[in-house]
């Protein structure tokens, strides 16, 4: 499925590291929402990623977003990579990986011949549940472009 910026975002339901179920259609009611997809925890791009994200979570408070991370690891998995990293915002997972498919996220093959993993990607959904913002990484080894997405929310309110 190919999503673009200005359609409606797909809604999903996914476990967080406690268990407990979160919806994009119940975070939308408070904030626009930045979702964060990364490959596997405890890797040393992704722990770059969401420690980078850790460090200016109060500029994207201030911006009047919420933030959350998925990935394709279970929830034990993330909240031991949730605990370590102290990160203040909601890892969720997506194991049987249907949200990424939705949200076109999955690689075909990434290295080492693993198939059915996160794409590194980012995504900013608006409090009427817009995509406001979609960056799709081919490379995982690169990072989504943080300023960008501090600018499209800045004019998301």
């Amino acid at each position: 499925m190919s999503v673009e910026v200005g359609q409606q975002a797909p809604d999903f339901i996914l476990y967080n590291t406690e268990l407990k179920q979160i919806s994009l259609k119940e975070l939308i009611k408070k904030s626009n929402v930045v979702i964060l997809f990364f490959p596997f925890a405890f890797t040393s791009v992704c722990t770059t990623e969401v420690c980078s994200t850790r460090d200016e979570i109060s500029i994207y408070e201030d911006l009047n977003a919420t933030v959350i991370g998925i990935s394709v690891d279970s929830p034990f998995c993330l909240a031991k990579f949730r605990e370590e990293n102290q990160l203040p915002f909601d890892l969720l997972s997506d194991f049987n990986k249907e949200v990424a498919r939705k949200y076109d996220s999955l690689y075909d093959e990434l290295s080492l011949g693993f198939t059915g993993v996160t794409k590194r990607s980012a995504f900013i959904i608006d409090k009427q549940g817009h995509i406001k913002y979609a960056e799709i990484l081919e490379d995982s080894g690169l990072l989504p472009s943080f300023d960008k997405m501090k600018e499209v929310l800045q004019n998301c309110n």
